[in-house]
């Protein structure tokens, strides 16, 4: 019979493609790992890696043994939760993959508020670019993702709308529209900018805005591309140019810092969804992580960002 924990100690080693940086996940030693890895090629036949020094690359045998040796680790996984929960407590492990801004302003608070309830449940929290968050949902490496990436084509997700995050245009205190507060539109091409990545929900939606009123993003002078809206945030502060950036960012570093600037008849905002993958049976765990989400006792759900910082200050 398979081990289940030799399945596991293989998944982690293909994903990190590092014994040393399986063995550390595992917290396990390095030796133990490759022992265990020997142990499945002895069982299969074949080899699952190549080894080439320090480096790995999955064989044809391992790339096809990870994702049945995923459904392996998830079966067991949730074969254990439920025995555990027959005496009618949640317990568990839940993966929830996210996005920058979410993972950063709205997932910590979610994630405590569910803790609470249900204390027995372990949370892990992966904040990744939205492509490869829904990547990991898909292949089972989370359970949950929290992006505005929509996947609507695929039957196989379930995405429910979660909130709806504004998105400003700020300006250096210093800067000429600080004064006024307002520009119309055509202005925007008179600026400099501080931008996300084009893979980035914030970039989307402003790219989207734009076009509704006949501009191109690609039309605006663009000095900087970053990672992060902290950072794009920083470099406005620091006169750099100006930027696009979520409100919920400006709420919690200090709206002070920087001057909202207002573009006429134009508003920017961007959904927010939770989706699951229905392909892969949910743990008593999972499930009840979905109905809080979608329950009164999560006061966080589907409302803007301005509301959800006023609940959140009064909780």
């Amino acid at each position: 019979m398979l081990d289940i924990h030799q399945l596991n100690i293989f998944l982690t080693a293909a994903e990190t493609l590092s014994f040393t940086q399986a063995a550390q996940k595992l917290h396990l030693t390095q030796p133990s790992v490759s022992q265990h890895i020997q142990a499945l090629e002895r069982r299969f036949g074949t080899e699952l890696f190549i080894r080439n020094g320090r480096s790995l690359e999955l064989t044809d045998a391992g790339l096809a043994l990870v994702p049945l040796a995923r459904e392996a680790v998830a079966l067991s996984v949730r074969t254990e939760e439920a025995m555990r929960s027959v005496k009618g407590d949640v317990v568990g492990h839940l993966m929830v993959g996210c996005s920058t801004t979410p993972g950063k302003y709205v997932l910590p608070q979610l994630l405590a508020r569910f803790h609470q309830r249900y204390p027995q449940v372990r949370v892990t929290c992966q904040v990744s670019s939205q492509q490869i968050t829904m990547q990991l949902l898909m292949e089972g490496g989370v359970h949950f993702a929290l992006t505005s990436l929509v996947e609507s084509a695929d039957p196989e997700l379930e995405m429910s709308r979660f909130l709806c995050d504004k998105v400003i245009l700020i300006a250096p205190q210093s800067h000429p529209w600080a004064e006024k507060g307002h520009i119309a539109p055509e202005e925007l091409t008179q600026a400099t900018f501080i931008m996300r990545e084009e893979s980035a929900g914030t970039y989307a939606a402003v790219r989207d805005a734009l076009a509704q009123v006949g501009i191109s993003i690609h039309h605006l002078s663009t000095l900087l591309t970053l990672g992060n809206a902290e950072a794009i945030a920083m470099a406005v502060q620091e006169g750099l140019g100006v930027g696009f950036i979520s409100e919920m960012v400006i709420e919690r570093l200090g709206p002070d810092r920087v001057a909202r600037i207002q573009i006429d008849g134009l508003q920017i905002s961007r959904d927010i969804y939770l989706s699951r993958n229905l392909r892969r049976p949910a743990t008593i765990a999972q499930n009840a992580f979905w109905e809080f989400v979608h329950s009164k006792d999560n006061p966080l759900y589907c409302v803007d960002v301005a509301q959800r910082e006023r609940i959140l200050e009064l909780t």
